[in-house]
């Protein structure tokens, strides 16, 4: 069997026979001169790490463009180090999959070095801030999820855990905001060299929200005495240190068992999935769609690899605005947020069977073609029209890609703004269009009210995925509300279907307290003319078993097809591999 290891590669001819591209460099030479002349820093070493950068760099080792590997920092909660990482010899088997079923297989061997940032793991320390106070450092890049950015509450206002790095200073940083600008702090003081700091997660304006995190912590250091103001003014300084935008685009859902079969089947082993205390899932192998977009300001004050020899796409500020909102507002995202959680409700576990549903793919079409497109800006460095193509037609209905609604359901109260608030801003500001004639968006927005009962299509209780808010969203469900005798009667149908009498009292849900929200849609609904489309859309919703589905067909004018039909096929009977 063969083992994912230094020495389990020495069995070149094994791999090879398993279809497996091995790595084309000197390992042992390139983690060493990392560690004395290292220029690239990366912090959650997580699957888009894995499948989309660590593979980006590993093109450039292969082909001599490059001397040095990544050095992989797992956040200071994270456990992916010591669980992933260091068993297998910071290696990484990569498995690309296309709609075809066509698997690409790839030992990565480009991160050099994998440590803990974390203060109190002091050696792994004590080699970030080696790598930190080298002038060769060019960049420093994040994969932190937006949460790892946050400094603040919902309402505003610092979180506990800022505040406690905010008084505890440097040295006893736990945050991962924090941990980096103790590191960015220790490069000042040994002479203040320049740097990238480079956010290629998925949120907008992501280097300026990088920017904001690092240098609040800087700002508040200063003001308690734990930095000088010299630290803040550096940060702040363009010439020196920089925080480029970015737009990053790759599927890369949970490790599957299918997979995992598959790879077993080949001869390699030890690559059962690891859930850490926070019930957080991964594995030594990553599973991927083939698919992958990349790009970035160009804005680089200590230089950086030529990383466009490996597909990345390189631009001014304001095409990769163009291209990032054109994605996360109009041709991707919302279309994911969409099937996530009418996904839930209709009882789908894999996001390519529901586009085999149609009344689901409609949505996601109308979503798309209809309402998204006719206010995007053209990025010019890709189309909108063939990204939106090939997100309907080749990535989402991916049967090899087990990516999951529940996967993406996650943290929606922190998404729903962004995804759907530009596109009804865009719509309420330009004279020839009117928000109120949306009828897709508001159906997902309602969707979303609904999904957060916890109680599928045909009142089964289903848990929601992890959102900071789900709660405080739950709470305002429960308060009281002016409600008509037949909307009542409408949900005591509905509440007839769940067990769950503590959560829902017997009255129709106060979705207006959610709708009202206007800072959590980033838009006034009620202003755009569309609250009470959208409550009337969840009141529907609630009108007994199966009144999800018979809502969204009549909004979106779909023919009804009956549970056998062969174009609904749960996830559970759909086996791609």
């Amino acid at each position: 069997m063969l083992e994912l290891s230094e020495r389990g590669l020495e069995h070149t001819e094994a791999w090879k026979a398993a279809g497996v591209e091995l790595p084309r460099f000197n390992r042992r030479q390139v983690a060493e001169h990392t560690l004395d002349h290292p220029r690239w820093v990366h912090f959650g070493a997580g699957n888009i790490f894995r499948s989309l950068i660590a593979k980006a760099q590993q093109k450039l080792l292969n082909q001599g463009l490059a001397d040095t590997g990544i050095i992989a920092a797992g956040t200071p909660d994270s456990e992916t180090i010591d669980l992933v990482y260091r068993p297998h010899d910071n290696l990484t088997l990569l498995v690309e999959m296309d709609a075809e079923g066509r698997l690409r297989k790839e030992v990565l061997a480009s991160v050099a070095e994998a440590l803990c940032a974390d203060p109190f793991r002091t050696d792994d320390y004590a080699r970030l801030v080696r790598a930190f106070e080298n002038p060769s450092l060019q960049l420093v890049s994040f994969t932190v999820t937006e949460k790892g950015y946050a400094l603040t509450e919902p309402r505003g206002g610092y979180t506990q855990e800022a505040l406690n790095d905010f008084e505890a200073g440097p040295e006893a940083a736990e945050q991962v905001m924090a941990v980096v600008a103790a590191l960015a702090l220790r490069r000042y003081r040994k002479g203040a060299s320049p740097l990238a700091f480079v956010s290629l997660d998925n949120c907008p304006h992501n280097g300026d929200v990088l920017r904001k995190g690092l240098t609040t912590v800087a700002k508040e250091w200063a003001i308690r005495g734990h930095a000088e103001k010299g630290f803040v003014h550096y940060l702040e300084n363009r010439s020196l240190v920089s925080f480029p935008l970015t737009m990053i685009d790759k599927i890369t859902p949970r490790p599957s068992s299918l997979i995992r079969e598959e790879l077993k089947r080949l001869g390699i082993g030890g690559m059962e999935e690891i859930t850490s205390s926070r019930h957080t899932y991964a594995a030594p192998f990553v599973n991927a769609e083939n698919i992958e977009y990349l790009v970035i300001e160009d804005d680089f004050p200590a230089g950086r690899p030529p990383l466009e020899a490996a597909g990345i796409l390189f631009a001014d500020r304001d095409t990769v605005n163009r291209a990032d909102a054109m994605k996360v507002t109009a041709c991707l995202n919302p279309l994911h947020t969409a099937l996530a959680v009418t996904g839930c409700l209709l009882g789908y576990t894999r996001i390519s069977d529901e586009m085999r549903d149609p009344v689901l793919r409609a949505l996601a079409e109308r979503i798309g073609r209809n309402e998204g497109l006719p206010v995007v800006v053209d990025p010019g460095i890709l189309s909108p029209e063939k990204f939106l193509d090939e997100v309907l037609n080749k990535r989402f209905p991916n049967p090899f890609i087990p990516d999951t609604p529940q996967r993406i359901a996650s943290d929606t109260s922190k998404k729903i703004g962004i995804r759907f608030g530009h596109t009804l801003r865009a719509y309420m500001e330009r004279a020839e269009l009117d928000a109120a004639d949306l009828t897709a968006i508001p159906l997902a927005i309602a969707a979303w009210c609904r999904y957060l009962m916890g109680v599928d299509d045909e009142g089964r209780p289903f848990e929601p995925s992890p959102d900071p808010m789900l709660e405080e969203l739950r709470r305002r469900l429960n308060r009281p509300a002016d409600r008509t005798a037949d909307t009542a009667e409408a949900f005591e149908t509905a509440s007839k279907m769940s067990d769950r009498k503590d959560v829902w009292p017997g009255a129709l849900p106060n979705v207006r307290a959610i709708l009202a929200d206007a800072e959590l849609f980033a838009v006034d609904l009620y202003a755009a003319g569309l609250g009470g489309k959208i409550e009337k859309m969840f009141r529907d919703m609630l009108d007994g078993p199966g009144a999800v589905r018979r809502t969204l067909e009549r909004e979106l004018g779909t023919e009804r097809h009956d549970a056998d039909d062969p174009a609904r096929i749960p996830a559970e009977r759909s086996n791609p591999l």
